[in-house]
């Protein structure tokens, strides 16, 4: 089978330069058949990278979850625009992934994260996102975590709470956790959540 690699990009404008930034390609790629697609143009919001680590409490088998105002789930009309997730956020300068994690889990949930669990890179929105996430299940005591955090000088405002894994899991399959950076760890964990309990010494 024919494995495609070629791209030949004609121009790429910056549209757009705000928090967000927006280019417009113009480009052609290889197709599977042979041969070269016809020129296309597309925007494409330009993002860091970023991380989502699901902090996970192996002896008392209950994760952390934050919940938050989310521009993006307004826009599309949805009626309550509080998405249930993990933490996440952007990887500053000079950071790897690992270093944002525990940062932006103790910015946004209160709590320290003791080790991590890499699950790997997804994309988002790969029509129309450059933004790679990079995911993880932390471990962490939830004992004494919840409350109100974020940084208020970035506009945050975020609820924390803590739930069993069955009840998070069931609030997912009741479709009531619709974020990706929700579903995505706690489909992992529910995959590695006895062998991360072995690994971190659980019960």
């Amino acid at each position: 089978m024919n494995m495609p690699d070629i791209v030949e990009i004609t121009s790429r404008e910056r549209a757009f330069d705000g928090f967000f930034k927006m280019d417009v390609f113009t480009l052609r790629f290889e197709l599977f058949r042979g041969g070269m697609s016809p020129e296309i143009e597309r925007e494409v919001l330009i993002m860091n990278q970023s991380i989502c680590c699901l902090p996970y409490d192996p002896v008392r088998d209950e994760v952390v979850l934050v919940e938050q105002f989310r521009t993006g789930p307004f826009a599309a009309g949805e009626e309550r625009p509080w998405m249930l997730e993990a933490p996440a956020g952007f990887m500053e300068a000079g950071e790897d992934a690992t270093q944002t994690a525990t940062r932006e889990v103790h910015e946004e949930a209160g709590c320290a994260v003791t080790a991590l669990d890499y699950t790997g890179p997804f994309y988002t929105s790969q029509g129309a996102l450059s933004e790679r996430t990079h995911v993880f299940i932390g471990r962490a005591e939830t004992a004494g975590v919840g409350g109100i955090h974020g940084v208020e000088s970035e506009g945050e405002n975020i609820r924390v709470s803590v739930f069993s894994f069955d009840a998070a899991a069931a609030l997912m399959n009741e479709g009531k956790i619709r974020s990706a950076f929700g579903v995505v760890p706690l489909l992992w964990l529910s995959r590695h959540r006895e062998r991360l309990r072995r690994e971190w010494h659980a019960p």
